[in-house]
């Protein structure tokens, strides 16, 4: 695994784009694309809103790695943040610029860039944040020394990794995507979409390689042609950032498709998304 691998996928592939049926419909109105976008995103994840809310961004310099849309973006700057942001990918840097440039939002540094190499000077921002980001990349120890070397002293590196104790990974991608799968391995049945992708996966690789979770786990968070993923709990958090210390941590967002679990009021505990709030060391 390499980063280009990653970066191709994710240029290709931005992030949201699937749950809004590409860019392509809405060429010539980017301000609908991004309104639509926002409306999406904060009605099934609005657990994100309120976490921003409880972060004090005013005044502060701040680095955003991996921007997607750029709507978590946005809402850093409307809440005071003198924001910073860099991604690995041509597509969303350009897709952030034109959306800041619509709604006339001003902020101190766009870039393409790697968290392998963070192009900023060290010691130069109060507050870190990543949302959705870290856990695909496979050389995160190198990661969080950049963000060590760019986090002043006494910052605050604040991150949301998907979560190894949640419903989605423990039932969802470990039994029952799996046993779907095998299911319609077995049976030769033929569907498209989604599940053939995964089924042509599995007869590339091997039905029984394709279910180890080593495999299993890269096609399951993002889609099937994701080249990367890993879950993490506290244990983990602390093994692969070893130049930070956890100050707190909070688990948000049912979510364990094919299972219709979002109604359940269990998301402290067995939520997908692990916010975890760092101090440098």
């Amino acid at each position: 695994m390499n980063e280009l691998e990653i970066q191709k996928f994710w240029n290709e592939h931005p992030c949201g784009d699937v749950h809004m049926g590409g860019i392509q419909p809405y060429l010539g109105d980017y301000e609908k694309f991004f309104s639509d976008y926002d409306r999406y995103r904060y009605r099934k994840e609005g657990h994100i809103l309120r976490c921003l809310d409880q972060i004090d961004f005013r005044g502060k310099h701040i680095l955003e790695i991996g921007l997607g849309q750029g709507a978590d973006s946005e809402q850093i700057i409307r809440r005071g943040g003198l924001w910073s942001g860099i991604d690995l990918t041509p597509e969303s840097v350009e897709r952030v610029r034109t959306r800041f440039s619509l709604r006339q939002l001003s902020y101190q540094s766009l870039k393409q860039g790697s968290v392998l190499k963070i192009p900023f000077d060290d010691h130069t921002f109060d507050i870190i944040f990543s949302h959705g980001v870290l856990h695909h990349v496979p050389d995160v120890e190198s990661a969080q020394r950049e963000m060590h070397r760019v986090l002043k002293s006494g910052g605050e590196l604040i991150v949301m990794v998907y979560a190894k104790w949640s419903l989605n990974y423990l039932l969802s991608i470990y039994a029952v995507r799996r046993l779907g799968l095998m299911a319609l391995f077995l049976t030769h049945y033929n569907p498209g979409g989604i599940f053939g992708q995964h089924l042509a996966n599995a007869r590339e690789m091997g039905l029984w390689h394709y279910l180890e979770m080593k495999n299993f786990i890269h096609k399951n968070t993002d889609g099937p042609l994701n080249p990367y993923s890993r879950v993490y709990g506290l244990r983990e958090v602390r093994r692969d950032f070893p130049n930070f210390e956890i100050v707190r941590c909070h688990k948000h967002f049912m979510h364990a498709p094919p299972l219709p679990v979002g109604w359940l009021p269990l998301e402290g505990l067995l939520g997908w998304h692990l916010w975890v709030h760092m101090k440098p060391i």
